[in-house]
């Protein structure tokens, strides 16, 4: 039995805040202590009571950093890890130019294997313990992210995009082949360990009714799988897909028509939306996830998160790399503050960090495993230096709260900031 007692100011949360006053939403201890065994949480809380429970613990003392459950990416694409910081045009511009011809290297399981543990060494040095990810067309690419998972007990979701038009030919499936690929893929990994599977049609321009209907029929047969597409990032892609489903309401009825509107559905990026598909996705429970740098960088347009929040929506928020700019959740909350205020929308630091971590687990429908520091959390932990450069250290200086802490560390923090990231309870990043 292996057990590691972690000493720092601890900070998990219980609900969404409603802002600083809102201290119910929220435990912060000073003196805090978050115990681990066999990688799941025993234990957290006051480090002295907390130190009694476990008397021959392993002490890290990661004091005076502060430490919360890691963090949660909620749509980010494995294969286009090196195609990020490609010069930016409009989305479909851009997915034919860069991302299209990088994808299509995924056919070599060689190389998947390589950008998979590239990739997840990438997540873990920026805090991210848990991410729902766009594997390629190829089976292959899925093994490669799955088994590099599995080497470090990482719980992550993703699976193979389906798209059987609208891209090259060697990155085109058919209705069935994307059907057996995928059903092969949920048999060999969902649920195996901390592996979670994720329906993916990219989006409805790539996909024809056929392939829809095959989809649907995924979604049937395996009702505990996530589900992931894309919706309304571009005005263009808007347009294209409409025209290519003129019998659908707009561009989320595409979706709905074939019955894959449900509360395991994630839909990046969900920017230009009628009322009427607002209302859609709080009936169904559908989620639309905020992806602030990608939206930024190919000028996509702003999420309005009040909006859809005051409909009934639960929204994720998301790094979205390649086109995404950062691996940062820091990062991108950054970005997401500074979209919100484009819109007269506040981003308060303590929810924030709320959104990154238990409010994404919500999302996903697993806030009874990740997320919290909770007893009975799977033991998925950040440790935090909002000193971490020069240009932090000089504003702690005059930080006298644990808002202005966090506000500090999603406004100037990125992977200097992340001390330690522990994936089940095991360290996977050394100490700066």
């Amino acid at each position: 039995m292996t057990e590691t007692l972690l000493r720092g100011r601890t900070l998990t949360f219980h609900h969404r805040p409603e802002g600083v006053e809102d201290s119910a939403a929220y435990t912060y201890v000073e003196d805090g202590a978050v115990l681990m065994r066999n990688g799941m949480i025993v234990a957290s809380g006051n480090y002295d009571q907390v130190r009694t429970q476990a008397p021959g613990a392993e002490v890290v003392d990661h004091r005076p950093h502060l430490i919360t459950a890691g963090f949660i990416d909620t749509h980010v694409h494995f294969p286009q890890v090196q195609v990020i910081a490609s010069w930016g045009s409009q989305l479909l511009d851009w997915l034919n130019g860069y991302v299209f011809p990088e994808e299509a290297r995924f056919i070599d399981p060689v190389h998947g294997d390589e950008m998979a543990g590239r990739f997840l060494d990438l997540l873990t040095d920026h805090g991210t313990t848990t991410a729902v990810a766009f594997c390629s067309v190829h089976s292959a690419s899925v093994d490669a992210y799955f088994g590099a998972a599995a080497a470090r007990n990482m719980r992550m979701i993703g699976g193979k995009v389906m798209m059987d038009r609208n891209a090259p030919e060697n990155l085109r499936d058919t209705p069935q082949s994307g059907f057996d690929d995928s059903a092969a893929l949920i048999g060999k990994w969902h649920g195996k360990g901390r592996a979670g599977y994720a329906i993916s049609p990219r989006f409805a321009i790539t996909s024809t009714p056929e392939q829809m209907e095959m989809t649907a029929a995924l979604v049937q047969q395996h009702s505990d799988c996530h589900i992931q597409t894309h919706l309304s990032e571009n005005r263009d892609e808007i347009a294209f897909a409409t025209s290519l489903y003129p019998d659908a309401h707009d561009y989320l009825g595409i979706y709905e028509d074939y019955g894959l509107l449900n509360d395991k559905m994630l839909l990046g990026h969900a920017i230009h939306l009628s009322n009427r598909e607002v209302d859609t996705l709080a009936a169904t429970g559908a989620h639309p996830v905020f992806c602030p740098t990608s939206n930024l960088f190919l000028g996509s347009g702003l999420f309005d998160d009040a909006r859809l929040r005051g409909a009934g929506t639960t929204n994720g928020i998301a790094s979205d790399i390649g086109a995404g700019t950062s691996y940062s959740m820091l990062q991108t909350l950054n970005e997401g503050y500074k979209v919100l205020q484009l819109q007269n929308q506040s981003l308060h630091a303590l929810q924030a960090f709320d959104w990154i971590t238990r409010g994404n687990a919500q999302v996903l429908g697993l806030a009874d495993k990740i997320g919290t520091l909770d007893a009975g959390s799977e033991a998925d932990v950040v440790v935090l230096d909002a000193r971490a450069t020069p240009a932090m250290a000089l504003r702690m200086e005059r930080v006298e709260s644990l808002a202005d802490e966090l506000f500090l560390l999603q406004t100037l923090g990125d992977d200097r900031a992340i001390v330690k990231t522990y994936v089940a309870g095991e360290p996977c990043k050394s100490a700066q």
